[in-house]
């Protein structure tokens, strides 16, 4: 006899927008900036860190286009 898996639907729960923002930039943050965490962890060391210009860049780059990409989505939403 074959079973069949019927595949069940996991309801879409909507991410507060703050929430939404905050792992958008954390992913940017540990993509471009190698740093784990935007949590305040009060260390320094954790803290503060050490980064290139060019992955300053990188990331005021890839958020620059996370906005574009999120605006151009509400324009269509909306038409």
């Amino acid at each position: 006899m074959t079973q069949t898996h019927t595949p069940t639907r996991t309801p879409k729960t909507r991410r507060n927008p703050a929430q939404t923002l905050d792992a958008l930039l954390t992913r940017i943050a540990q993509e471009h900036l190698f740093i784990d965490t935007l949590e305040t962890r009060n260390s320094d060391s954790m803290d503060f860190h050490d980064v290139s210009v060019w992955g300053v860049k990188e990331a005021l780059l890839a958020a620059y286009q996370a906005g574009l990409a999120a605006s151009q989505k509400a324009v269509q939403k909306a038409a």
